[in-house]
């Protein structure tokens, strides 16, 4: 897992931002971590080609969806954004915490759950777009070979690989209280799993919208949603590999895998 976070960070990915030629590099890197593991695709080679305008410019996107087939059809997606902001006046932007920490994770669990079969389906959905306006996940709801109606919980996860009180935060149990009982089960000291930023009531501090998650709470599927505070580096040059807290970010993802393990025996 830190290997891929390393790589997808390394100036070769150019800051992966969407429609260049990092990010397609950063494609080609998450489809040969799938392909190793072998999951199921709903189209050929997992990628999900998109469009979009920004300023007045018409943007091409990809997301990489690959699936493990549970007991029945009922499914969570777990996304991650890979693409981040570019080159900014000759400095790489590598974002390694934002936001290749959550897609190296979401790698990681695909491939435990490929030896340890869920209940639900689980969709990974390493979503581009991020940040430009929440786009690779518009984009699942428009996607013809996705099957959002199966969809009932969006486990998301943007940076978690930055932080050093030991915290990690989880939003959307204030919008979905049932989760809160669930994920108060999982423990991975000295990890300090926290409930909060999911309050209208919190101004800039509240998260709800600041993910792909945002999408799917806006289209009626709960979320959770994995992350750490804004830090020093935060979109800034200085998100690098170097600077991920790499023992934190170990007990961050098992905490977010054990999350989705507790969540997958709880809920129908």
């Amino acid at each position: 897992m830190l290997e891929d976070l390393r790589k997808l960070s390394h100036d070769a990915a150019e800051g992966r931002k969407t429609g260049t030629k990092g990010a397609e590099a950063a494609r080609q890197f998450i489809i040969k971590q799938m392909d190793a593991v072998n999951p199921k695709s709903l189209v050929k080679g997992y990628r999900h080609p998109f469009s979009f305008v920004s300023r007045g410019d018409t943007i091409k996107g990809e997301n990489i969806i690959s699936y493990i087939q549970g007991e029945s059809d009922s499914a969570f997606i777990i996304t991650a954004h890979y693409d981040h902001v570019g080159v900014r006046n000759g400095e790489v932007f590598n974002g390694a915490d934002d936001n290749a920490s959550g897609v190296a994770a979401m790698l990681a669990m695909m491939e435990y759950f490929k030896s340890n079969k869920p209940r639900h389906a689980l969709y990974f959905a390493a979503l581009d777009g991020e940040e430009m306006g929440l786009q690779g996940a518009k984009a699942i709801f428009n996607d013809p070979e996705f099957p959002i109606e199966n969809v009932i919980l969006n486990v998301n996860m943007d940076m978690i690989s930055i932080n050093d009180k030991n915290e990690l935060y989880v939003a959307g149990t204030h919008f979905y209280p049932k989760f809160k009982s669930i994920l108060e089960k999982v423990e991975v000291p000295p990890l300090k799993l926290l409930f909060g930023h999911d309050s209208p009531d919190l101004g800039k501090d509240d998260w709800t919208m600041q993910s792909d998650h945002g999408v799917f709470h806006k289209n009626n599927i709960p979320f959770l949603y994995f992350g750490v505070e804004d830090h020093e580096h935060y979109h800034k040059a200085t998100d690098e590999f170097e600077n991920v807290n790499q023992a934190f970010y170990i007990k961050a993802a098992h905490a977010v895998l054990y999350s989705i393990i507790e969540l997958d025996r709880n809920l129908n």
